[in-house]
Parts: C-alpha cells; sequence; structure tokens
C-alpha cells in the first residue's frame, strides 16, 4: 500500500521568486489522465461479469471455474498492495504508475489471446497487480496534482472515471460481446489503456517519495478494536456482495433466460441505478453514517433472498438488481467516509489497508460463490450472499457501540 508523501520535483527555473516557487502547480492534465486509467481498470477489473457464460464455454470451464478470474485478480491486488511500498522504494511514482498501466494493457491483451484457462488466468493476474497498486497510490497521487484548495474538485473528476465505468462497463461488455465476441470486448480496453497510458506520460509530474511507510504502519492500525471492527464489517459486505454479483449474468441466462438484448438492458439498469447511489448517498451519510452503512448490507441480503423465488420473472428480477447495484455501488463512499471519520490522523494508511481488505474480500466472496454456485446452484450462492451481508451489517452495528462507548 502507498502511503507516500509525494512531491513534484520541479526543477529550479532562475528569476521565479521563492514565494512564487513554493506555489503548487496544478496538473489537471494529470487528474484527467488518471480518470481514464480509473475507468479503464474498473472496466478491465469486472468484465468478466457481463461475459462470463461466453467465457466459460470458450475456455471449456464451467463458470463457476471462469468467476475466478476476479477471485486471482483480487487475490494479487492484495499481495501487491501490501509489497508495493517496500518494492517501490525510492522510484519515480510516475513511472511506476506508467509500468502499471502498461500493465493494465498487457492484461487486456493476454486474457483477450488465451488459448486455454491457464493463460486466461495469467491475463487475470496481471490485473490484480494493477488494481493493488495503482489504488494503493491513487489517493496520495491525486491529491498531490493540485494545489490543497482544489483537491476536492479534483477527487470528484477523478471519481468520476469510477461511476462512469460502473455505468457502462457491463452492459456494454455485454453488447460488444455479443457483436464482435468475448475476446473482441476485451482487446478493446488496450488502447484505451494505452491512450492513459501516454496522456499519462505527458501530463504527470516527476513523483518522488519523500518518505516510504513500512507494513507496520499498517497493520499496528488493526490493533485498533473500532478499526479491526470496521476492516471485517467491509470486508463482510464486499465478501457478500461479489459472491453474488460475479454470478449474475448465469443467473440471467439459466434462470431468468433473458436473451442478450435484455441482459445488457439488465446490466445497464444496474450501473445507471449505481451513478444515481453514488449521487445521492452523500445526503444520508450526514445524516447517519454508521445507520446508512448498516441498512445497506440489510436491504441487499433481502434482495439476495427475494432473487431465489422470484428468478424467472424477468421485471421483478430486473427491479431487484437495479435496487441492487443502487445500494451496492453508493456503499464503498460510505465505507471511505468512514475512514476519514474514524481515522482521521491515520487516513491514508487506513485506506491503504482497505484496499487489501477489500480485495481480498472480493476474492473470497467470487471464490467461495463459484464453489457453491457450480455445486449446488444459484440458489446456495445467494443465500451465502444474504448470510455474508447480514454478518457485514451486525459489525458494523458492533462498530458503531464500540465508537461510542466510553473509554473506547
Amino acid at each position: 500500500m502507498q502511503n507516500d508523501t509525494m512531491t513534484p520535483r520541479i526543477p529550479h527555473q532562475p528569476g521565479i521568486r521563492a514565494s512564487q516557487a513554493a506555489a503548487p502547480p496544478a496538473f489537471w492534465g494529470g487528474v484527467f489522465a488518471m480518470t481514464l486509467c480509473v475507468f479503464a481498470l474498473i472496466a478491465s477489473e469486472f468484465m468478466p461479469v457481463s461475459l462470463l457464460t461466453p467465457m466459460a464455454g470458450a475456455l471449456h470451464v464451467s463458470e463457476g471455474l471462469a468467476g475466478y478470474g476476479i477471485a486471482i485478480s483480487g487475490a494479487f491486488a492484495v499481495l501487491t498492495s501490501l509489497s508495493i511500498p517496500k518494492l517501490a522504494g525510492t522510484m519515480d511514482r510516475k513511472i511506476l504508475l506508467l509500468t502499471l498501466t502498461g500493465l493494465m494493457a498487457l492484461s487486456g491483451a493476454v486474457i483477450a489471446l488465451a488459448s486455454n484457462y491457464i493463460v486466461y488466468m495469467a491475463g487475470r493476474g496481471l490485473i490484480g497487480v494493477v488494481i493493488g497498486g495503482f489504488w494503493s497510490m491513487s489517493a496520495a497521487t491525486a491529491m498531490r496534482l493540485v494545489p490543497p484548495t482544489q483537491v476536492p474538485r479534483a477527487l470528484a473528476i477523478f471519481n468520476g472515471g469510477n461511476a462512469l465505468a460502473t455505468v457502462v462497463a457491463a452492459p456494454l461488455g455485454s453488447y460488444l460481446g455479443s457483436i464482435i465476441g468475448w475476446r473482441g470486448a476485451f482487446f478493446c480496453l488496450v488502447p484505451v489503456a494505452a491512450i492513459a497510458l501516454v496522456w499519462q506520460w505527458i501530463s504527470l509530474p516527476p513523483m518522488y517519495p519523500e518518505r516510504t511507510t513500512g507494513l507496520s504502519s499498517v497493520f499496528r492500525l488493526m490493533k485498533v478494536r473500532i478499526v479491526a471492527l470496521g476492516m471485517a464489517a467491509c470486508g463482510a459486505f464486499f465478501m457478500g456482495q461479489f459472491a453474488l454479483f460475479t454470478y449474475v449474468r448465469p443467473f440471467l441466462e439459466m434462470v431468468t433466460r433473458v436473451d442478450v438484448a435484455a441482459l445488457s438492458l439488465v446490466l445497464l439498469g444496474i450501473g445507471v441505478a449505481g451513478f444515481i447511489g453514488t449521487v445521492i448517498i452523500g445526503k444520508f451519510l450526514k445524516h447517519g453514517l454508521y445507520r446508512t452503512l448498516i441498512v445497506i448490507p440489510t436491504l441487499m441480503a433481502a434482495v439476495a433472498l427475494a432473487l431465489i423465488p422470484l428468478g424467472a420473472q424477468a421485471w421483478p428480477v430486473a427491479v431487484l438488481l437495479a435496487l441492487w447495484g443502487l445500494l451496492a455501488t453508493a456503499a464503498p463512499v460510505g465505507w471511505w467516509s468512514w475512514i476519514a471519520e474514524a481515522l482521521p490522523k491515520d487516513a491514508e494508511a487506513g485506506g491503504g489497508l482497505m484496499v487489501a481488505v477489500i480485495q481480498l474480500a472480493i476474492a473470497l466472496g467470487s471464490a467461495i460463490g463459484g464453489l457453491l454456485f457450480d455445486g449446488s446452484g444459484y440458489q446456495s450462492t445467494f443465500a451465502a450472499s444474504a448470510a455474508v451481508l447480514v454478518v457485514g451489517a451486525l459489525l458494523t452495528l458492533r462498530t458503531w457501540r464500540t465508537q461510542t462507548s466510553p473509554g473506547t
């Protein structure tokens, strides 16, 4: 995880006063370049969700095994996020970001050209390295591209790439897969990553770390009771979410029996609802952070259970999955807000720890969901998802009580 304090290294220019030189420059081009990179990264990470069935058929594996592509990327993301501070050392973070973006393009090509399941999983492992490295450094990098007064605006633009990918990646992947095949859909990510790489190379300044933070300062946070409980609650939420969401496409095709056009519309509905969720959740968080973080997984658990008896009915399923998207996409905003509230002096270290927790949870959730989906059908997968989400809600309640208890 990257918790560096990074400052662009600006060469001395004769004739510039000290007060002028001290004024931090704004690299808005770098902000927009990283926003494009975020879009490509989110699309790359979750593209298998919308293409799971044709990928499984082409690679001659079950949908559950194909879904492990999400699990292995999460596992590699965890390992990378934990090791990158030490591995990167004093390396210019601009060079590191460019390297990661290049790996993202390579991953898309490897997956698109995969001749067998092993090669496909290797490509997914590469994107996992990018996920862990990029997200571990993203906040610290973005916050140093503009003056402090412009940081909220820069972060809003930066996170816009996430929201946009959430809306269009899944339905677009499904649509492209029906026209040019799943390999062509993955290949479409390669030029996007290449454009992001060139743009970052042009627009990002050199960024050398003034100091590095090792693993000890990150894991020491887990000794704090409220942090341990909160991270467990966050992990349970993402684990429950991806135990179900990874297998939405095979569920829609085999149980609801929708065609490709209807599938794309359902996925678009999930994405649009998710975008709305990220817009409106701020109002709820202001009135009750913990209350919101408890209600969201509780409602998602209800949705997961309702999908079991209603799975064969297209319209109820579409509505329920749109509600799922509204809640699931908005929830991460709440958890990042929790980091700022619970760890105001260790927000970066806490954020880095959360990257590892979230990716590990995604890996476990998609893997367990795949085992259940292959072994006993979607009913057990969805029931397990609901159970884990309820555990997440209870852990969040425990976190809330711990924070409000005297002496904690």
